[in-house]
């Protein structure tokens, strides 16, 4: 794995891991927004899914339906999200390539309609 000394991606203990490809790991979120919230992530340090390898792209996507099933085998979730933030502006907080999965419940928010479109204020109604 190409490393960032200071990246807690890079730094992942072993224990954490919930499966590993060829080139990516699982965990569950450190911070999660509901229950079997995981995380994708690069073994490479790469920023951004744009930073990404097309080996790595088309990996990625085998990957979350993988880990959706890993969701399944401790949680019985109602839907999923999955999602990912590219920059500062787009609200990345650690600079290493990280896809979320997370699963949702039917009553985990009173009106779910609009989904992701919600991370920018008023535009999940429409």
């Amino acid at each position: 794995m190409d490393e960032s000394p200071t990246c807690p991606f890079c730094n992942m203990p072993a224990e954490r891991v919930l499966y590993e490809s060829n080139l990516f790991f699982v965990i569950e979120d450190g911070f999660p927004v509901s229950s079997g919230h995981c995380l994708i992530i690069s073994k490479q340090h790469k920023k951004t899914f744009f930073d990404l390898s097309n080996q790595e792209q088309q990996e990625l996507v085998e990957l979350i339906s993988h880990t959706k099933k890993i969701i399944a085998t401790k949680h019985s979730p109602d839907g999923h999200n999955i999602g990912m933030n590219c920059d500062e502006a787009a609200g990345q907080t650690v600079m290493h390539f990280h896809c979320h999965v997370i699963p949702r419940y039917i009553g985990d928010m009173e009106d779910p309609r609009g989904g992701v479109r919600y991370c920018i204020p008023d535009k999940g109604s429409y």
